[in-house]
């Protein structure tokens, strides 16, 4: 049986891929900053699924974090055989009243999307439950695709910040250096950007969104989960560097 890392686990995306990939027989690992296994079972009812997951801390700014993530990985002898960088934080995406963006949230925000997940590649593929992976999907956005559309929001400046496009954008990159980088070792690396997904949006938002996309909605949360299963699938085998748009057709207006 696979198993599968998802950081950022407990998100809004995180949590319906953890349900789709148990359901779909893998072992899963998610990454959480505060919430712990028994919680997550309980408030998603998933204690059939109890024996193949497990929930381990993990916060990108703080250092010692990714060590001690993959020390528990060791210790419960885990072998993952897929990474889904999956991690975000609400928290590095304030904007100032002026309408920019600090400083400390530009490098938190690329720190979250790619200094951290760049390092916990590392750490384990450097340890000796490194072996097995095969397959890392690093989730980024149609922002790191295309600039963002002003007219989509009420207050622009102070409603899309600036760093998280620059993250996304990096982070496709990222994929494309690291299909390259560890091709040697048999890993396949490849990115998903998304378009809008419902979950936090209210109805006027929904509705401005719609205008933009041929299809005339955003995404709702189950229709991310079967591009990753794809993507983790021998059908996808011969793909690496590839950038997967799942945008409702967004970037093609």
């Amino acid at each position: 049986m696979k198993t599968i890392i998802i950081t950022g686990g407990t998100g809004l995306i995180g949590k319906e891929l953890t349900l789709y990939l148990l359901k779909e027989g893998y072992n899963v690992v998610i990454s959480s900053r505060g919430t712990n296994k028994e919680e997550f079972i309980s408030a998603n009812q998933l204690q059939e699924y109890e024996g193949n997951l497990e929930v381990l801390e993990l916060d990108y700014f703080k250092n010692s974090s990714i060590n001690s993530f993959v020390e528990g990985l060791v210790r419960l002898n885990i072998c993952p055989d897929s990474i889904i960088h999956n991690a975000r934080s609400l928290d590095t995406l304030k904007i100032e009243e002026n309408g920019q963006s600090s400083v400390e949230n530009l490098l938190s925000e690329f720190r979250m999307g790619i200094v951290g997940p760049y390092e916990l590649n590392n750490s384990i593929l450097n340890s000796s439950i490194g072996n097995k992976l095969k397959n890392i999907i690093v989730i980024s956005s149609i922002y790191g695709i295309v600039g963002p559309t002003p007219s989509l929001y009420k207050d622009f400046k102070r409603q899309s910040p600036i760093q998280y496009g620059i993250t996304k954008a990096a982070q496709i990159h990222l994929t494309k250096e690291l299909a390259v980088r560890l091709a040697d070792r048999g890993i396949r690396v490849n990115a998903i950007s998304y378009g809008g997904v419902e979950g936090r949006a209210d109805e006027k938002f929904k509705e401005r969104y719609s205008k933009f996309t041929p299809l005339k909605r955003m995404l709702n949360t189950k229709e991310v989960i079967k591009p990753v299963g794809f993507l983790l699938s021998d059908g996808a085998s011969g793909m690496t560097g590839h950038n997967l748009i799942v945008d409702g057709g967004w970037t093609i207006w």
